[in-house]
């Protein structure tokens, strides 16, 4: 669905509803280029944000209660701003409640309004829906109530009701590209200072594919949570804040003091940054080749050192790897699941899966998907 044919769909709903024009906005969700799971240890991201996202409306209601409706799932949320708390097994819901809690900490006045949002991220792809969805309420009812919170805070706001109400210790990449993405343009972003510097991307003869493996395994959640102690463990034996302080001498001076395991998790985090950096210098560049290399060794590592990718997404990359046409591809996201993102001659996409889905489906009995994207700009009002 285009994202016209999406906000004429929030648009009428909401109207049908509730009887009156809501706030309208756009929030698009993500890809990362390179850099996976080093954000939340303080590292280097290098996402940006895509054209396929959720459309929200949000207006100010006269009832006694917020009224949330999700057009995708036909599910109808009411709640009090005076008793907000997280429902067991609430999907969307806890990203909404969410983030409407995490704005009241703040001290933030707002009152009884109503919601209806929509999206065409894929979910379960990896895109990071949840983060474009807790980023539009926030926007909306930043909009709405006038609260003069800055784009930063809102995405803070949006972090903080993951951690709180999904209970998903995520770091701050997902939200952060969501809301500051240009068009054609990519972010390297230092998940410390949040300073991004904006890379303009423009791959020549090849386009960015995404094939989605249409699996999501179930230990997704618990092992990133797992993954993040792991990684806090390691930095605190190493006596650093996190990671992103920890060098290669230091890790092998503690080597015989924690398990091969921990050791490398921690191990490929280092070299995830630097990788993140050495993929900064090569677009600088263009030097696409490096680039693509450099994606395929961070897959390398997501499957053997960080043990969060799968057989799916393994073959998946294996089969890229073969394909003279590809310069690069990784899995994408937390793991276990969700897209590749491959770097692929323009062109060359429906050779490539004609091939590759036949194979896929014989040995894993699932069909795969593909999202041609475009890099597009962050959540925005609609007017």
């Amino acid at each position: 669905m285009t994202n016209e044919s999406l906000l004429e769909k929030v648009k009428s709903t909401f109207l049908k509803r509730f009887d009156t024009k809501p706030v309208l906005s756009f929030s698009p969700g993500r890809i990362n280029l390179i850099g996976e799971h080093t954000d939340y240890n303080d590292g280097f991201v290098f996402p940006a944000a895509i054209n396929k996202g959720i459309v929200s409306g949000i207006q100010k209601n006269n009832a006694m209660y917020c009224s949330v409706y999700a057009i995708d799932t036909d599910e109808v949320l009411e709640f009090s701003l005076q008793n907000i708390q997280p429902v067991k097994n609430g999907g969307w819901k806890n990203y909404v409640l969410g983030v409407v809690a995490e704005i009241l900490k703040r001290d933030k006045t707002i009152y009884n309004f109503d919601l209806v949002f929509a999206g065409n991220i894929p979910l379960g792809a990896g895109l990071s829906s949840s983060a474009a969805l807790e980023n539009s309420v926030a926007f909306g009812l930043n909009e709405v109530f006038e609260l003069g919170l800055t784009k930063e805070e809102m995405v803070y706001i949006s972090q903080q009701a993951e951690h709180n109400y999904v209970g998903v210790q995520c770091g701050i990449m997902d939200q952060y590209a969501s809301m500051f993405g240009k068009e054609g343009r990519a972010l390297l972003l230092d998940c410390r200072d949040l300073k991004a510097t904006y890379f303009s991307i423009d791959f020549k003869e090849y386009d960015i594919v995404l094939i989605n493996t249409n699996v999501k395994h179930s230990l997704a959640e618990s092992a990133y949570n797992e993954r993040r102690s792991v990684c806090e463990a390691v930095a605190k034996h190493l006596e650093v804040s996190t990671l992103r302080d920890a060098t290669y001498e230091a890790l092998f001076t503690i080597k015989e003091e924690i398990s091969e395991d921990y050791y490398q998790k921690a191990l490929f985090i280092i070299q995830e940054n630097e990788r993140v950096l050495k993929a900064a210098i090569a677009l600088d560049k263009k030097d696409y080749t490096i680039f693509g290399e450099l994606l395929f060794e961070s897959h390398n590592g997501l499957q053997n050192q960080y043990n969060v990718s799968c057989t799916e997404l393994d073959f998946l990359i294996d089969q890229a790897r073969q394909n003279p046409d590809i310069l690069g591809a990784r899995m994408m996201g937390g793991g276990f699941g969700g897209c590749t993102i491959n770097i692929i001659k323009k062109g060359a996409a429906d050779a490539f899966i004609n091939t590759v889905a036949p194979l896929y489906h014989k040995q894993f009995n699932k069909t795969l998907s593909r999202y041609d994207i475009q890099i597009a700009q962050g959540t925005y009002k609609i007017t």
